[in-house]
């Protein structure tokens, strides 16, 4: 898990020393470990270290392999890469070194662009090819590891977060097409669109090549299934090919490292099947990690009551983190720092907070996002699958944050655009290979969706403290396994059935059995008091007025009364904290009346 950043100029100069140190700056706090350097006429690489496998300088980047002319930056983990590395080694290929990196590096002199297709893990890597002058680019099925990019007629540039690239120069006048995604989308820009203009992020499953000349060709190596196998399954069956294929997820993700490995167990079901498959794949002296805050009238701030039980059934080292609500708003701002892109879920918050305290103790940790889209755990599912008429009209009612008549009252008439958030929306739910309308809807949330929101969200609240987060649920095989799994085994029992049969015996029925939480961080979830002040001043200020965003009126509506009904989404988000967290994260990252 690391920072890394590249440029390649396009214009005959040389790429500028104090332009690539400006993005490791901005990169420092996902490696704290080491920086490296790389610079090749053209080209130029950099990388910020987090020391997890392969604890050696021989493991340090951007690496370089002499005798075919390569070197790499890389992030993430491979976790086949003892395999790969015994299949090199039988092919001829030699190592210096005991970790990943170099796997890719061989397996890309070996195998060519086509090496991604052999990576089990979660990845984003640039590879410098000296001897064709040309730049190669991956990410991977998942979209687990972010990979952005700039482009202009005179260089190329990416890094591991939009910060780095605004930090080298780039365009940020609004999108209005991406302002339109993320204003229906709970804050999601579907790849390769960001916010701003002048910056774009690599779609999960694809690589795109570069060429001195500037010449670009993006080619998508994988694409998911949704559609019933060949030969039927039971129920039993089904139950246990999903136990041992996320058995095997997670012991890949303990093993694959040279430190101690914990879990964020946030007393739901997800976690708390993480904890005891780890238990059953060996592990001991397993440290587990939860955040609670303070109690609202209306809900509870911890979760405690159920992630108590679970730590003490399996002896872990439990660490428990209480939060005041006080310290929610006073380090919101920091954590809006680390956000790459605008997030409008309240727990981001809690998980910078969590990470913080959760460094301390290790290095990496596995978490359970991505279960409720695998998995169909969300409450929206079954009703869109119980809704009549075309795709786009079953999916935009139960999901839209608002629709487009709304949209055009939220932005000022500079930001208008067409309705392109339901454009896009129909043709992915169109796309090929799926044999229901749930499967297709499950497909676009987990290919699409969850990548920038609660994926992008563990990366960019755990890197900020150097703390690789893994998610086994994310594991591309078990994802296609459950891909072709009938809707109803994930529908029934209130979502998630086949994962709470696995689960049963293994947790307390308690955790199995409770209604679905959500991380509560009941500080942000009710717009009062602090909250709501903190808000208003974001949308009167002088900064916000000046940006001409917004329609006032729209927002003045809110400010008026933003525990209406009207004034939450579909899916009980609140829109007055939409605006604001937009706004605080604009001027956070391009300069205002900062917080």
């Amino acid at each position: 898990m690391c920072g890394i950043a590249g440029e390649l100029r396009l214009d005959g100069s040389l790429p500028q020393e104090r332009v690539m140190q400006a993005m490791l700056d901005r990169l420092r706090r996902r490696g704290p470990d080491h920086e490296g350097h790389f610079c090749d006429g053209c080209a130029a690489l950099g990388h910020r270290r987090l020391s997890i496998i392969d604890l050696s300088a021989a493991a340090d980047q951007p690496m370089q392999d002499a005798e075919t002319g390569l070197t790499i930056v890389f992030n993430g983990t491979i976790y086949n890469y003892p395999e790969l590395r015994r299949e090199l080694l039988g092919l001829g290929h030699s190592f210096r070194s005991s970790g990943d990196t170099e796997v890719i590096l061989k397996a890309y002199a070996q195998w060519g662009e086509r090496c991604v297709e052999r990576l089990l893990g979660m990845f984003a890597f640039g590879i410098w090819d000296a001897r064709e002058r040309r730049l190669f680019l991956a990410r991977d099925r998942m979209g687990i590891k972010p990979l952005y990019y700039s482009e202009t007629s005179k260089s190329f540039r990416f890094a591991s977060n939009l910060q780095a690239l605004l930090a080298a120069g780039v365009d940020t006048d609004l999108d209005a097409l991406a302002l339109h995604h993320h204003m229906t989308l709970h804050a999601v820009v579907p790849a390769p669109r960001t916010l701003f203009k002048g910056v774009r992020k690599l779609p999960p499953a694809h690589t795109l090549s570069i060429g001195k000349d500037g010449r670009a060709h993006m080619r998508r190596y994988w694409t998911l299934s949704a559609t019933r196998p060949a030969v039927p399954r039971s129920e039993q069956e089904w139950t246990e090919a999903v136990h041992e294929a996320l058995r095997v997820a997670v012991e890949r993700r303990l093993r694959i490292a040279d430190v101690p490995v914990g879990v964020l167990l946030s007393g739901g079901l997800d976690s708390s099947l993480l904890v005891a498959l780890l238990a059953e794949s060996g592990a001991s002296g397993l440290k587990t990690f939860t955040v609670g805050f303070e109690d609202q009238p209306e809900e509870k701030g911890s979760e405690f009551e159920y992630s108590d039980p679970v730590a003490e059934r399996y002896a872990t080292e439990h660490f428990k983190f209480e939060i005041p609500n006080s310290e929610v708003l006073t380090r919101l701002p920091e954590a809006v720092d680390q956000m790459s892109e605008p997030m409008v879920a309240q727990d981001a918050v809690a998980f910078y907070l969590l990470a913080g305290q959760v460094s301390r103790h290790v290095k990496a940790v596995q978490s359970g996002q991505g279960a409720d889209e695998v998995f169909g755990g969300y409450f929206w599912y079954p009703r869109m699958a119980e809704a009549q008429g075309d795709a786009i009209d079953r999916f935009r009612p139960l999901y839209f944050d608002r629709d487009h008549a709304e949209y055009l009252r939220t932005v000022a008439p500079a930001y208008a655009t067409d309705d392109v958030t339901s454009a896009y929306i129909a043709e992915r739910l169109a796309e090929p290979d799926a044999d229901e309308f749930i499967d297709q809807v499950l497909r676009l949330d987990v290919t699409t969706l969850i990548v920038d929101d609660p994926v992008k969200r563990v990366d960019n609240m755990t890197m900020a403290w150097g703390l690789e987060a893994r998610v086994p649920f994310l594991d591309h095989e078990l994802v296609e396994l459950a891909a072709s799994m009938p809707p109803e085994l994930k529908f029934r029992s209130g979502g998630k059935h086949v994962l709470k049969q696995v689960a049963r015996g293994r947790i307390p029925d308690a955790v199995i059995d409770r209604p679905k939480g959500y991380f509560p961080v009941p500080a942000l979830k009710y717009v009062r008091g602090e909250a709501y002040e903190f808000m208003a001043d974001l949308l009167n200020s002088q900064a916000c007025r000046e940006r001409g965003l917004y329609n006032r009126d729209y927002v003045d509506a809110l400010l008026a009364d933003p525990e209406a009904e009207s004034s939450f989404t579909a899916i009980r988000g609140n829109k007055l904290w939409h605006l604001a967290l937009l706004e605080l994260w604009l001027q956070r990252h391009l300069g205002g009346e900062a917080i």
